[in-house]
């Protein structure tokens, strides 16, 4: 048999390619050869060594850094699209079903809450989210929902407006956690049950701030509201629509407090929000043969809901069943866009998703 060298074409020798051909080195040229292939040899695995750590690296750096942005970003992600298809079956030409942390990532919250008109629409809709569709979000959607609520919290503390309905929704939304994380087990929620405990301790943290809140008293420039006559007083009462401002109104002074015991205003508010059928249910009289209606009006607010007013809603299209702001476009198909729009209320939007 045969003995096999280096090279096929000559057992036991070297051979070199050059210009003209192959030629047949010598030992001399052979060791040189030898030592510069190995040389060159180790050369390509230190290079292909340093070139995995560095990918390693990079990779690791880069795997890092992602974590840190997922863990301490504060900017939500949204899409471009400011509408949402709302379906609940497949078709032929959409597959699928629309979930309600998908609609909570599409549609523009975080813009929503700049806005005076959608504020208390958003805030509504958060605490209606905390009450009952925590376990329903997506993980996405968890960090979406409290990234927003940070910026909530974070507006009224700069502008020290809306303090109460605040306050109400993170102490319905912190009850809420710990009925789920303490009563029902960590199971129900999506994610680490870590995160919970934390998202919990900032909670907190947002309702010591709210309570630590010291409003600033404007510069004078002009005439106060005690300042008026009695009867526009009275007129811009009656724009309050919630009860409990119009009694922290009346602990201003002695003049206003006089005042917010108006018995027509508080009959105007008790009509407002609730039906005569629900009136007649709850008479109250007093000594002198009247109608309570202050306390009436507490008393059927611990009975019924409250009437729902927004200046701005979301709105569906029942022609493509779309969901959007009123103020964006959304890519309808109808002749007449505008009457095939619908305004929705914050349960309404809930129900758009419970299959």
């Amino acid at each position: 048999m045969p003995f096999l060298g280096q090279d096929w074409r000559s057992p036991g020798q070297s051979w070199v390619k050059t210009g003209g051909g192959w030629k047949k080195t010598s030992n001399e040229e052979k060791n040189n050869n030898v030592s510069d292939e190995s040389y060159c040899k180790v050369e390509k695995e230190c290079f292909k060594e340093n070139l995995l750590l560095t990918i390693n690296y990079d990779m690791a750096a880069k795997k890092r850094k992602k974590d840190l942005i997922n863990n301490n970003s504060k900017v939500p992600y949204f899409h471009r699209e400011k509408w949402i298809y709302v379906h609940k079956g497949s078709t032929k030409e959409r597959h699928g079903y629309c979930t309600l942390g998908e609609a909570f990532n599409r549609l523009d919250f975080c813009s929503a809450i700049k806005d005076t008109r959608r504020f208390n629409y958003i805030v509504r809709l958060l605490e209606l989210i905390a009450k009952s569709q925590l376990p329903s979000l997506s993980g996405v959607a968890q960090k979406n929902y409290m990234n927003i609520l940070e910026r909530v919290v974070q507006k009224v503390l700069d502008d020290q407006q809306n303090v109460r309905p605040i306050k109400e929704l993170l102490q319905s939304l912190y009850m809420s956690l710990c009925s789920l994380v303490q009563d029902m087990g960590k199971s129900v929620l999506v994610g680490n049950i870590n995160i919970w405990v934390h998202r919990m301790e900032n909670i907190l943290q947002w309702q010591q701030q709210l309570d630590n809140i010291q409003i600033n008293r404007p510069v004078s420039c002009g005439m106060n509201l005690t300042d008026l006559p009695a009867s526009l007083q009275l007129n811009i009462m009656q724009c309050l629509s919630d009860g409990r401002d119009l009694v922290s109104l009346g602990q201003v002074c002695s003049d206003l407090g006089t005042l917010t015991e108006d018995r027509l205003l508080w009959k105007s508010l008790c009509q407002y929000h609730f039906t005569d059928r629900q009136i007649r249910k709850r008479l109250i009289m007093s000594d002198k043969g009247g109608l309570e209606w202050k306390n009436m009006y507490f008393k059927l607010c611990r009975c019924y809901p409250h009437r729902e007013q927004y200046s701005d809603t979301l709105h569906v299209c029942t022609h493509c069943h779309i969901l959007f702001w009123k103020d964006t476009n959304h890519p309808c198909t109808a002749n007449n866009p505008e009457s095939c729009t619908i305004s929705i209320s914050p349960q309404e939007f809930i129900n758009l998703f419970k299959f």
